[in-house]
């Protein structure tokens, strides 16, 4: 495995970071989870603009530009011989001094690392996993920006970590005004008599690409969305649960803490049915594009 580093490739035993990086002292850093399907990264464009836009809320310059992304992503699937992978691209403030001044750190740390893609079990998928509502609050959107994708992931941990214990495939934290905001490495919908909601940002939630995604293919669907608040009864009273990320896709969920719930439902197989369509057509328009 090569990993990329600040333009550089090193083998994996050789990829280092200084402990002196923010990155590692701090969490200050962000990250993009991205997912390439023969050969072509899905939605390359709307991660790199979320990288930016977490970048700039960081107030941090970022040592590439769009193109200049793009490129090193590419680079980095190309030096690793992969067509289907798994990519973590991850910036953090860089080297510096020890203390909290980000003037300390003259020049970010980019990292990219791509290996290949080991999908989820299948019977996840055809049975539906559980979640668990943990008691870990997602952060507050006054102390800690949702827009931004940090590495700084604690609060995350910490979910994990009490859903593991529930013997759950996933936690699902409430915020700060007990409703339903998202998972720790998802988000979360719920359909409810046909019609599809899912926590709005003002939740305190991540604006995930995937969650974007269906609910724009929702609406081509015509079936009716709202990005609304609910409370953990109202999940837990669902006729469907699904969560997403960019390497699950569409995962159905069969059990909320010990409520059961159909899974999959008609609702969830469609919309992963048309989310695996979307991933064609956009895999053909690029090659064409090529």
């Amino acid at each position: 495995m090569q990993i990329y580093i600040n333009g550089t490739f090193y083998p994996k035993e050789e990829a280092k970071v200084s402990v002196f990086d923010h990155g590692y002292l701090y969490g200050d850093g962000i990250y993009e989870t991205l997912r390439a399907y023969d050969g072509y990264v899905f939605h390359l464009d709307e991660h790199i603009e979320r990288l930016e836009h977490s970048a700039k809320l960081m107030e941090m310059a970022l040592p590439l530009d769009d193109d200049g992304i793009s490129q090193a992503i590419h680079d980095t699937l190309s030096r690793n011989g992969l067509k289907d992978a798994y990519i973590r691209v991850s910036v953090s403030r860089g080297t510096g001094e020890i203390g909290l001044d980000p003037e300390l750190c003259p020049v970010p740390t980019f990292v990219i690392i791509a290996k290949p893609f080991v999908d989820y079990p299948t019977e996840l998928y055809e049975k539906g996993i559980k979640i668990a509502i943990v008691e870990i609050r997602r952060n507050h959107p006054e102390t800690l920006n949702p827009a931004i994708k940090s590495t700084n992931f604690l609060n995350n941990i910490f979910a994990k970590m009490e859903a593991k214990r529930a013997g759950a495939f996933e936690g699902i934290m409430l915020n700060h005004g007990h409703f339903v905001a998202e998972g720790t490495i998802s988000n979360i919908f719920m359909v409810k008599n046909g019609e599809l909601a899912t926590p709005p940002l003002i939740a305190g939630i991540l604006e995930g690409v995937t969650r974007g995604l269906v609910i724009e293919l929702a609406e081509k669907l015509e079936i009716k969305v709202y990005e609304e608040m609910f409370t953990e009864a109202a999940l837990k009273d669902a006729d469907e649960v699904f969560i997403t990320n960019t390497t699950m896709e569409i995962m159905p969920v069969r059990e909320v803490d010990d409520k059961s719930i159909g899974a999959p439902g008609r609702l969830t197989k469609i919309l992963a049915e048309a989310y695996r369509h979307e991933v064609q057509r956009y895999l053909k328009a690029r090659k064409r594009a090529d």
